[in-house]
């Protein structure tokens, strides 16, 4: 009696032959994702910004007036890459950066630490 396990029934083979199948995947260029000029999270951000400022130009276009609205909408945009834009160029990561000449005072005791050793038999 042939057991499924053995291998010896053919539809574990056509089974098998199903799983077994390999895709290749691409793995890029090893090259940062870009995005009209945004670099990673900042691809994000701008894509926020600009949902936000639809969301809020319409909300503010039907409670108020069509105007305000599109002002708005045109605004929260236009801020949002900009603010978007200058956060890139400081970096991937947020980085604090002094300006100016810093001047570190060293004190040096010159002090004998080192103990004499003793001879001993």
């Amino acid at each position: 009696m042939p057991f499924p396990s053995l291998g010896e029934c053919d539809y574990q083979s056509i089974f098998w032959s199903l799983v077994a199948k390999e895709f290749l995947i691409y793995k890029g260029l090893q090259k940062p994702l870009v995005y009209r000029g945004f670099q990673g999270k900042f691809i994000a951000w701008g894509i926020s910004s600009l949902v936000l400022g639809v969301v809020l130009g319409g909300l503010i276009g039907s409670l108020t007036s069509m105007i305000l609205g599109g002002v708005i909408t045109i605004s929260v945009i236009v801020l949002g890459l900009f603010i978007t834009s200058q956060q890139q160029k400081k970096g991937l990561h947020t980085k604090t950066r002094y300006v100016g000449v810093f001047q570190i005072a060293t004190v040096l005791k010159l002090k004998n630490h080192v103990k004499k050793k003793e001879n001993r038999i």
